[in-house]
Order: structure tokens, then C-alpha cells, then sequence
């Protein structure tokens, strides 16, 4: 029902709204691109406002990976490595931490839900296992975590690749020190998006993550050095040569 001031208050007269719900509207219907691009932003928007939700939930006295709940965090750590989307190199690394540090990547702060590399259509999904579609869900490893994707084209904000380098630290060779500070603080090390005024990264929800546990941050940062490197460095002001990120 419209008011008299022309305003749709149940939003049901939009062509998103049509689109999605298969009715018909008098105005154009969205093309399937289009829909996916709704949904998707409709999608991120919803991500940031619960991952708030889920970093309370995290750090709640139950949840809490710095507390004593050893079951707790063991359940955490189990279910970490059973959703682990990619070969994990566990050489070298803190087994639990890397299994929390899965579980808050994965299931609760979907940093993949961001941070993909845009390698087909259906990206960050494989083909074939698109849930969006009604298919199995099936990452593609191939996208994980390799950055470049803008999430509201035309943007000049590109999340990064958060893959290891060759040096086997996350973010292309981030020290924990300077992941915890991008964490803690929100501002850019890169220093690539001065234009905007300021050098605090736009996008990327730090100030839910600023909130997580010490403990939290080194899951996240042990299990980001686990995964496999992909290569380019989408997003930086002087990015190196393909092929010479990873090898």
C-alpha cells in the first residue's frame, strides 16, 4: 500500500523488490547480473552489521578464546578445520590457534565475503557450488582471500590480498605487530587512500575487530599465514611484478 505521499513504506514497489521476489512490476525488471549485484551488496551490508553481533558473541565469558572454556575452544578449533576452504601448511604453526583463527575467518567474520579475488562468475564461489543458485556451497579456492574484488563499482576502495607471501606472513608479509595495528587502529599502512582526507581504511569493519581478544588476533594472524599464496597486490600503490609475490 502506497501513502498518499507516494512513498511505499514496505518497500514492495521497488524493481530490487520485484526482481527478488518474482513478482511483476511496472518498472523494468532487474537482469539476472543486476539481482546478483543487489543481492550481494544487500548481502555486505547485512555482514557489517552483524559482525558485530558476532565478535560480542565471540568475546562473550563462554566464547571468549582467552578465557579457560578449554571445551568450548575446543569445539571452536574442531569446526575450524572442518570448514577450512584450502590446504592448511601447519609447519611451523600453532595448530588450536590456527583452527580458532578458521573458525573466526570463516564463520563469523566472513573475511572471504570481502576479500575475494574475482577468478569467475561466480566468484567466491567454484562453479557449480554457488548457494545463491540453490547449489552446494564450495569455495574456490583459487579466489580465497586474494583481494581485487570492489564491492561497489565504480569504487576506488579494493580489498587486498590476504594471502601470505613468500616470506610466509599474511597480507604480503605483515608482521603480527602490523596486523594487530590494522586491526587495533583501522589505519593504513599503505597509506593508499590519501585522497579521502584521512589514512583510516573505509571499508573494512575495524572498528568491530579493534574489540576482538589479544588471543583473538593471533588465531587470525596464524591461520591467514596457513593458507596458500595467491599472487597480485590488488589494492597497493606500487604493487609487485606477477609472479614474483609467491616465489
Amino acid at each position: 500500500m502506497t501513502r498518499p505521499d507516494g512513498v511505499d513504506p514496505e518497500g514492495k514497489g521497488s524493481p530490487e523488490c520485484a526482481a527478488l521476489s518474482g513478482r511483476k512490476s511496472s518498472q523494468p525488471i532487474l537482469s539476472p547480473q543486476e539481482v546478483t549485484t543487489v543481492k550481494r551488496k544487500m548481502l555486505f551490508i547485512l555482514l557489517l552489521a552483524g559482525f558485530a553481533l558476532g565478535v560480542v558473541l565471540v568475546g562473550t565469558p563462554r566464547g571468549r578464546a582467552g578465557d579457560n572454556d578449554d571445551k568450548n575452544d575446543e569445539s571452536k578449533i574442531k569446526r575450524g578445520f572442518e570448514i577450512a576452504p584450502v590446504h592448511l601448511n601447519l609447519k611451523g604453526k600453532n595448530r588450536e590457534l590456527v583452527g580458532l583463527g578458521s573458525y573466526i575467518v570463516n564463520a563469523v567474520a566472513d573475511c572471504n565475503g570481502c576479500h575475494f579475488a574475482a577468478v569467475s562468475p561466480s566468484s567466491p564461489f567454484a562453479p557449480g557450488g554457488d548457494p545463491y543458485q540453490g547449489e552446494p556451497k564450495q569455495v574456490d579456492p583459487a579466489a580465497y582471500l586474494g583481494g581485487g574484488n570492489s564491492l561497489f563499482a565504480p569504487s576506488p576502495f579494493t580489498p587486498r590480498n590476504l594471502t601470505p607471501d613468500k616470506t610466509g606472513r599474511p597480507e604480503g608479509g605483515a608482521s603480527f605487530e602490523e596486523f594487530r595495528g590494522i586491526m587495533r587502529t583501522g589505519i593504513d599502512p599503505d597509506q593508499a587512500h590519501l585522497f579521502i582526507g584521512n589514512p583510516y581504511l573505509q571499508i573494512m569493519p575495524w572498528p568491530a575487530f579493534q574489540d576482538m581478544t589479544e588471543k583473538d588476533l593471533r588465531a587470525i594472524y596464524e591461520y591467514l599465514s596457513a593458507i596458500p599464496c595467491i599472487e597480485g597486490d590488488p589494492g597497493l600503490p606500487e604493487p609487485r611484478p606477477i609472479g614474483t609475490r609467491c616465489h
